[in-house]
């Protein structure tokens, strides 16, 4: 079955030989579905038939969007650690720890129910793509399950036993990492497609996120890095030397930290929501554009620091407050997001990708920037079926 989508009003493909600028723009679009895929895209008024055909009614059309950095298998709520945060008290029981233990007590079922609620809560939002961290668990057990229930909602998958060390081990953070990247590794290893470690003081320091992610890349696993979020550090440094794919958070960055994402092909992948969560300073997007350095955008929805699962939100406080454009922001939350985990047929909308699109109820992907906290979703498709 063929799918035409016309009468588009905006049309963001995101590959600039189909329309103008990076993002490829088109007036008075339309574009052609077939099974899973795109087949066409260009002006309404040269569209081929199609089986079914869906009038835009002259709104935007854009790719769905791509979360690459998220936290979702958990269990509990810290509802009582962001409020104490927000009223300047001192809260000293909260933190990651916290929610392992509520992980670690819920049913596997407990936990894909809430994974689930998560993902389809970022798909009505327009999210068609999403990553799926473990990191909640700290044990082999527990860790394994993380990924094989994160598994069953996404192909996106990453092992973050290096999330902190486990509280078992809180005098012995050496032998924590023999186990993440030992016993912990193997169990984890065939659930997963990544391998992340949170580098950072508190956490794990630059040899030990080396140790990690040296040892993931020799099972298979691609890299990625929690870098430079709390502090500057060699969280950056080390996700260019390794080739990640991203390095996410960004926002302590020393002009070597900038100069390396921008000559490298690792993304730096900034989550906003974090900073507006704790009331931190935002990482600083514009100069990271200007050096030339590939951004994305993400929610890094988890249950202390960042709790969305709303692309918009992000997207709209990273144009508010992080000196993006509001095109700059719709490319990084989509085609960024895709580059962050190296795939070509996500975040655009050009003939042979994903047929993953987000049709607003405004008439420019600008209205996500200009109406925050509007809900102006109209209709989601993924993978070419209709799903909102």
């Amino acid at each position: 079955m063929s799918l035409l989508i016309t009468n588009v009003g905006s049309l963001v493909t995101n590959d600039p030989s189909h329309g103008t600028g990076p993002l490829g723009l088109l007036a008075d679009a339309a574009v052609v579905v077939e099974g899973e895929r795109i087949a066409w895209v260009g002006p309404a008024a040269s569209a081929p038939a199609a089986d079914e055909r869906f009038d835009a009614a002259g709104r935007a059309l854009l790719p769905g969007f791509v979360d690459s950095h998220a936290h979702l298998v958990f269990a509990g709520d810290r509802t009582a650690e962001f409020n104490a945060r927000m009223s300047g008290q001192a809260y000293t029981a909260g933190g990651i720890r916290t929610t392992v233990a509520a992980t670690r007590a819920a049913t596997d079922a407990e936990l894909d129910a809430n994974v689930l609620r998560f993902v389809t809560e970022a798909l009505r939002q327009g999210t068609t793509t999403v990553e799926c961290k473990s990191g909640y668990g700290l044990t082999v057990e527990d860790e394994a399950r993380a990924l094989r229930i994160a598994a069953a909602h996404t192909p996106e998958t990453t092992y973050l036993g290096a999330h902190v060390v486990a509280p078992e081990f809180a005098d012995d953070p050496a032998g924590y990492v023999d186990l993440v990247t030992g016993a912990m590794l193997d169990a984890c290893a065939p659930h997963a497609r990544w391998v992340d470690v949170f580098c950072e003081r508190g956490a794990f320091d630059g040899d030990q996120a080396r140790a990690v992610l040296t040892a993931g890349a020799k099972r298979g696993l691609l890299p990625r890095v929690h870098a430079n979020q709390l502090s500057y550090g060699p969280g950056v440094q080390l996700a260019v030397e390794l080739g990640a794919a991203s390095a996410d958070h960004c926002t302590h960055l020393t002009d070597e930290d900038v100069a390396a994402l921008a000559g490298s092909d690792t993304v730096a992948t900034l989550l906003p929501g974090a900073e507006f969560s704790t009331r931190a300073a935002y990482p600083d997007a514009r100069r990271l554009l200007d050096a030339g350095a590939t951004v994305a955008l993400s929610t890094d929805c988890n249950p202390g620091s960042s709790f969305t699962t709303s692309m918009a939100f992000c997207l709209a406080v990273a144009v508010r407050e992080m000196g993006m454009t509001p095109d700059e922001a719709v490319h990084a939350a989509t085609a960024g997001g895709a580059r962050a985990l190296r795939r070509t047929d996500v975040g655009t909308l050009a003939p042979g990708a994903r047929a993953d699109l987000l049709l607003l109820d405004a008439p420019s992907h600008v209205h996500l920037a200009y109406r925050p906290g509007v809900p102006l979703t109209a209709a989601v498709w993924r993978a070419g079926v209709r799903a909102v």
